[in-house]
């Protein structure tokens, strides 16, 4: 039996990645592809029920990728890939299917002590 890849709320991913837009290798959808490079960097913004992941370089904007949050039913974390990189897809409910509508890949997995406020219950 294999274990279900964890998931979170949209909120509380977000709420993680901004504290680790430093750590992102590449984020998209399936149809587009942003990778990191050492002389762009990572902007986020929200706009309403829209969040933007822009890739700039100096102060020209190279590409965005914008994610209609309403879109996102929850994100899933997956395991370490062999490139010791961590996904993690914001899942979209189309219907009866569940599809990865956006994707970000970082250097290390979710760490939930990382965000204010955030407390692991135990039992």
């Amino acid at each position: 039996m294999t274990e279900s890849p964890p998931t979170l709320s949209f909120e509380t991913f977000w709420q993680w990645i901004l504290q680790h837009v430093n750590c992102i290798a590449r984020a998209g959808t399936q149809d587009t592809l942003l990778f990191d490079d050492e002389d762009l960097h990572w902007h986020f913004s929200v706009d309403g029920q829209n969040v933007f992941v822009q890739v700039i370089r100096g102060k020209r904007l190279m590409a965005e990728l914008a994610i209609d949050t309403t879109r996102v039913a929850y994100v899933q974390a997956l395991p370490e890939e062999p490139e010791g990189e961590w996904a993690f897809e914001l899942v979209s409910e189309e219907g009866t299917e569940l599809i990865a509508a956006y994707f970000f890949v970082l250097s290390h997995g979710f760490d939930e002590s990382a965000i204010p406020g955030h407390e692991r219950a135990v039992h």
